[in-house]
């Protein structure tokens, strides 16, 4: 091996060592409550795919037809000829399913946060940015250039505070956080930092990834679950959870969404949306203003399971969402925890630092609406005998 890539083995080494080490494992049918995994049929408690809409026959029929119509990608960025009127359909049909006058679609929800910060702040500017926000806020944050302050985690008192220190010292600021934080599953107050936000003028951003299809009217989202509508300036979603699809939107005020036409870098410069991908989106839009079923069956199923989890002695954190992480302490115990489900055929990977802090390794189990009953009881019988085995519960 060459000397100068020789760190990177040592490195990988490390991760092994440490149990940190990624193993990937490998899919091999649709996602869905069960799944073919490393050639083993498994009961899914990984994915995000929040509706079990991932496999709907009603995406899959709307992705078939799209591409017998238009093909299957636009081959150019969207200011070029990348627009077609699948995109412009998603994104009125997005702003209105969000409440708001408009909506930009990009390719996931990971470059909508890249290309929606730089375009805000800039090196004379402030972020002012919750301590357990998304890799890609914190990536978004460090393009923009701007000054990254880190507020307590969801604590309202913290961010008045740093704003009342420092807002002052920057012309222009953002306040970002989460919505629903996707590794503890609990919700930021974002009703109260609205109103510390306003209060120091500074622009109001969520990302809503964990919350649509989730939280609000019919999976509306967490400005919809607090009544905001109107007031949040900028709202950062994905439509590769709850929606079962990929791709990226950002929503809310008209202005901000017309600058990113014109500013938001992977806008311009990566290509647009494929066609089958918009045409689920919109499909997926139809299943949820047609009925709360889905987002229903999510929230039953989620209660079942995490009540019963708790009864047997389980910590599942501060989550009060269908996230339910089961609290292990340390990586390597995560990991082989995984491994011994596995055994049991339930699918559940174990997650450490970096995505966690050190000492705050967890099982995160993802309930969705396509489990029935008799999937989450099993997926109990499961964690009760390995939690047992592994002295995690008595």
């Amino acid at each position: 091996m060459s000397e100068k890539l020789k760190w990177i083995e040592n490195e990988l080494q490390s991760l092994k060592d440490a149990g940190l080490y990624n193993r990937i494992r490998t899919l091999g049918s649709p996602q869905g409550a069960w799944l073919v995994v490393d050639g083993r049929r498994v009961l899914n408690f990984c994915s995000n795919n929040y509706l079990g809409l991932a496999n709907h026959p009603r995406l899959v029929k709307a992705a078939q037809a799209a591409v017998d119509q238009y093909g299957v990608g636009p081959a150019a960025v969207r200011t070029i000829a990348g627009t077609m009127d699948l995109h412009v359909a998603l994104e009125q049909r997005m702003a209105a399913f969000k409440g708001v006058p408009s909506a930009i679609t990009l390719q996931s929800g990971f470059t909508a946060n890249l290309a929606t910060l730089p375009a805000l702040v800039g090196k004379d500017d402030a972020i002012f940015s919750d301590e357990l926000n998304h890799a890609s806020i914190i990536d978004s944050s460090r393009l923009s250039g701007a000054q990254i302050i880190r507020y307590a985690h969801a604590d309202p008192d913290d961010l008045e505070r740093k704003l009342s220190e420092q807002r002052a010292a920057f012309p222009r600021a953002v306040v970002v956080t989460d919505g629903v934080f996707s590794m503890d599953g609990d919700i930021a107050p974002l009703d109260k930092i609205f109103e510390i936000a306003q209060k120091y003028e500074a622009i109001l951003m969520v990302d809503d990834a964990h919350g649509e299809g989730v939280l609000g009217r019919g999976g509306r989202g967490i400005v919809d679950h607090f009544g905001l509508h109107g007031k949040v300036d900028v709202e950062v979603g994905t439509m590769s959870k709850a929606f079962g699809v990929v791709g990226g939107v950002v929503a809310g005020n008209p202005l901000v969404v017309e600058w990113l036409r014109q500013r938001g870098r992977p806008f311009l410069f990566s290509s647009a949306m494929t066609v089958p991908d918009v045409a689920a989106c919109l499909a997926a839009l139809d299943i949820l203003e047609e009925s709360t079923e889905l987002v229903d069956r999510l929230w039953k199923n989620a209660n079942y399971f995490k009540t019963a989890m708790k009864g047997l002695g389980f910590d599942t954190g501060s989550s009060v969402t269908p996230i339910t992480p089961i609290m292990l302490g340390e990586a390597p115990l995560a990991q082989q925890f995984s491994r011994e489900l596995f055994e049991q055929d339930v699918f559940a990977m174990a997650i450490g630092f970096p995505t966690v802090p050190r000492g705050k390794a967890r099982i995160r189990v993802m309930i969705s609406a396509a489990h029935d009953q008799a999937d989450l009881d099993k997926g109990l019988e499961a964690f009760a005998r390995v939690g047992k085995k592994l002295g995690v519960i008595a």
